[in-house]
């Protein structure tokens, strides 16, 4: 199962997803463009994730500390943690990022993508898609 897909400065290249995987976990590797972020810190509802580094640096903040992951390094993100991340360097940055169990799959980065390409997003509307996918925002501190 390969699947792309784009997210602004995010590239997504799903491996696997919930629904090749019984609901044993979403796998996939995220390619960062140069000063790319996740805008809202958010925490998940009902999994965890594990990242590890492929080619760059990501830096995540987790829980209110910084961590940069280069190649070879993971981190780990208990569900309920607060987490945002992004790419500070001037390259392309690249994880694998996987998410057990697999609860979210492809739907959500779908939805987000489209909300996404109409220019100005609606935070209202992304904020409720989140929601329903078990992903919730915090405000940043």
């Amino acid at each position: 199962m390969l699947e792309f897909i784009e997210l602004g400065a995010l590239r997504l290249n799903f491996l696997q997803s919930k629904d090749t995987t019984a609901g044993s976990l979403d796998l996939f590797e995220m390619t960062l463009q140069p000063d790319a972020r996740m805008p809202i810190p958010h925490y998940h509802e009902s999994w965890d994730e594990t990242v590890y580094g492929l080619s760059g640096v990501t830096s995540w903040r987790v829980d209110g500390r910084d961590i940069d992951v280069a190649p070879g390094e993971t981190v780990f993100i208990r569900r309920g943690i607060v987490h945002g991340f992004s790419n500070r360097s001037r390259a392309p940055a690249s994880c694998l990022c996987m998410l057990s169990p697999g609860v979210l799959g492809t739907q959500y980065f779908k939805e987000m993508a489209a909300l996404l390409s109409g220019g100005t997003p609606d935070p209202a509307k992304m904020k409720e898609t989140m929601l329903r996918y078990g992903l919730v925002p915090v405000a940043a501190a």
